[in-house]
């Protein structure tokens, strides 16, 4: 199955959350410096320029929350949103195209797997994939390391307005097909778009239950 269906009850209680007040509260640079984890929180991760700030916007209807850039590899710190005092939405760094040196890439990508390790209070890691490529090689360490940390995590199929609906759903089947026996997959994929906003209230609602059920 690679959509949900959620009732318009549940698809309402998620849209009032995410209506909620939302800020930028601190960018981490180091474990030492992350906020204590009395709140749950919900990470998206992916390569760089997939869209990661552009769907955090898109979630909380803002389009300056998150900091989005044309330039890759922009995100350097794991970069922390408060939504209604209740959850924190988490921007980890992407990985891929940073133009950066290979040895301050691989510092920023370090931080990201150490919270992944450690944050007891990280409901599930969202996992953006273009829906334009689908799965690549350079996914697979991130999957790695997602099934190495034993966090549950969702792909999340992003810029689908970029291609046709049936082509979308196959490389959302293909997808989920690539992932089925990971163990900390989530047997679901979301399909969305910052841009037109499809998907942005079916995902709001699994952020939801993931957070708070």
């Amino acid at each position: 199955m690679s959509e949900a269906t959620f009732s318009d009850e549940e698809i309402e209680r998620a849209r009032v959350l995410f209506a909620r007040p939302a800020e930028f509260i601190m960018g981490a640079t180091s474990l030492e410096a992350l906020p204590p984890p009395d709140l749950p929180e919900v990470a998206f991760a992916g390569r760089s320029n997939v869209g990661k700030s552009s769907l955090i916007n898109a979630l909380v209807s803002r389009h300056r929350l998150a900091r989005t850039s044309t330039a890759p590899g922009r995100t350097r710190e794991v970069n922390f949103f408060l939504l209604d005092e209740r959850l924190r939405l988490v921007d980890l760094p992407g990985y891929g195209f940073a133009r950066v040196s290979k040895g301050a890439a691989r510092k920023f990508q370090d931080l990201g797997r150490a919270y992944l390790r450690g944050r007891v209070n990280l409901k599930r890691v969202y996992l953006l994939i273009d829906a334009r490529h689908g799965l690549k090689v350079s996914d697979a360490e991130a999957l790695d390391a997602l099934d190495l940390a034993a966090v549950s995590y969702q792909i999340v199929l992003t810029k689908a307005d970029k291609l046709k609906p049936a082509q979308v759903e196959a490389v959302a089947q293909a997808t989920l097909a690539a992932v089925s026996r990971r163990a900390a997959a989530f047997p679901r994929v979301s399909i969305t778009s910052g841009e037109t906003g499809a998907g942005v209230a079916e995902l709001r609602a699994e952020i939801a239950a993931a957070a708070f059920t």
